[in-house]
């Protein structure tokens, strides 16, 4: 990022970029929703992860030369991790509405700011996330595809996974540099899939045109904006914000998608958000690394 665009991001408030950087990963997931008819969500990740890596390698530049063969394998099962958990989530949104997919898959980041921990209250945060999703429990089957849920959670789990490998990777690489890496396994492991699914769909311009906005919008616009924020926000501030992401998810599937979700759905992602809130400004761990 040169040093215009860095000045012009420290004139808006960190709380605005974090913001910023959720609604822009949630409208990420809303276009590629759109675009699961003509791609499929195999097709739609294999452009999300291609092009995702491609933008943030320009622009990071990353240093990849002279590595060991552990920071290799640390890379790898990074990227298996992050394009299982994309392919869980994205054919989890293909069958029930954005907003109740991501507070289902919230569990993984809530799961890891709760690990280890003592104190009486995540009792509290538990209890109140698990009222939650089992407000959503009754609907499974008749309005609520069960494939769609368990895909859902799925990603939820690959998300918790991501987030304790997003540690080590941190420390093993310097910057992006460990993402980048891992984004281009991703894409060698969903690029045949995305082919066998969507076929010469994949070559058509304005999809592949549909496709790099994806990544644009999932990968380089809110990992730039999370940076700047988390350089100038406590790590328990940043996770409280973050755990915003599944209200904005249910306001952009309501916005973009027409998702209309009802009073049971709603207070189910309310006591999520509030939960996941609850154990963000409590936990004494770096928040969740950002979506991709």
């Amino acid at each position: 990022m040169n040093r215009s665009h860095a000045a012009e991001l420290d004139r808006v408030p960190a709380p605005a970029l974090v913001i910023v950087a959720v609604l822009s990963v949630q409208l990420g997931a809303a276009v590629a929703k759109s675009l699961f008819d003509d791609l499929t969500p195999t097709g739609v990740v294999a452009l999300r992860l291609l092009f995702g890596g491609l933008v943030l390698g320009l622009l990071f530049r990353p240093r990849i030369r002279n590595r060991s063969r552990a920071e290799l394998r640390l890379a790898v099962a990074f990227g298996l991790v992050l394009v299982s958990m994309n392919l869980c989530f994205f054919q989890a949104i293909d069958r029930i509405p954005l907003g109740i997919a991501v507070t289902l898959e919230f569990i993984g980041p809530l799961g890891v700011a709760l690990i280890g921990s003592r104190r009486s209250s995540d009792f509290l945060w538990v209890a109140m996330a698990a009222s939650g999703i089992a407000l959503l429990a009754p609907g499974i089957g008749e309005g609520l595809d069960a494939a769609g849920v368990a895909f859902a959670l799925a990603a939820g789990v690959l998300w918790g996974a991501y987030i304790l490998l997003g540690v080590r990777v941190g420390k093993a690489y310097a910057g992006p540099t460990g993402l980048v890496l891992a984004m281009g396994v991703g894409a060698c492991v969903a690029l045949p899939l995305g082919v066998g699914s969507a076929g010469s769909s994949l070559l058509d311009p304005a999809l592949l045109a549909a496709g790099f906005g994806v990544a644009v919008l999932s990968s380089a616009i809110p990992w730039s904006l999370e940076l700047e924020a988390l350089r100038r926000l406590p790590t328990q501030v940043f996770g409280v914000l973050m755990s915003l992401e599944p209200a904005i998810g249910a306001l952009v599937g309501f916005v973009v998608l027409g998702e209309r979700l009802g009073i049971r759905a709603v207070t189910a992602i309310a006591l999520v958000v509030a939960a996941s809130a609850g154990a963000a400004r409590e936990a004494r761990t770096a928040p969740a690394p950002p979506d991709v």
